[in-house]
């Protein structure tokens, strides 16, 4: 097994915290969860509501993707974090799935969490594999 490789996307968001955007382990790619940020304007305030803030963070994880050379195609599971699981659940779920090909969903697990960071309403990560 080789090292593994600490990438950070020079067009993508600026990190909440001191992580990696990504971390790649023999063509295994962990995406560290991303927030609904503006990558353009880290300071600005959070889309509202939940739809608008999971498109944020799938087009945060887009960014991270491209910047390695890949695209949701590569995705093999994705975590999704919610903080309002029962009000949120179905609206996040109509925006996340209208970014993968019908049929060709990644694996998935989904929670409700007490809080995320920045007070986002939904957080998601991904694992994804290179060709």
């Amino acid at each position: 097994m080789s090292l593994p490789i600490h990438h950070m996307i020079s067009s993508g968001p600026q990190p909440v915290a001191p992580f990696s955007h990504a971390v790649e382990a023999d063509g295994w790619i962990f995406v560290t969860g991303q927030m609904p940020t503006d990558p353009n304007d880290p300071d600005a305030p959070l889309p509202e509501g939940v739809e608008a803030q999971t498109r944020r963070v799938m087009d945060n994880l887009i960014i991270v993707l491209e910047g390695l050379g890949l695209d949701l195609e590569n995705v093999t599971f994705a975590r999704v974090y919610i903080t309002e699981f029962e009000r949120d659940y179905k609206a996040m779920n109509d925006a996340y799935k209208s970014y993968f090909e019908a049929g060709k969903l990644p694996g998935r697990t989904c929670v409700g969490v007490t809080g995320l960071a920045v007070n986002a309403l939904v957080e998601i990560d991904l694992i994804v594999r290179r060709p």
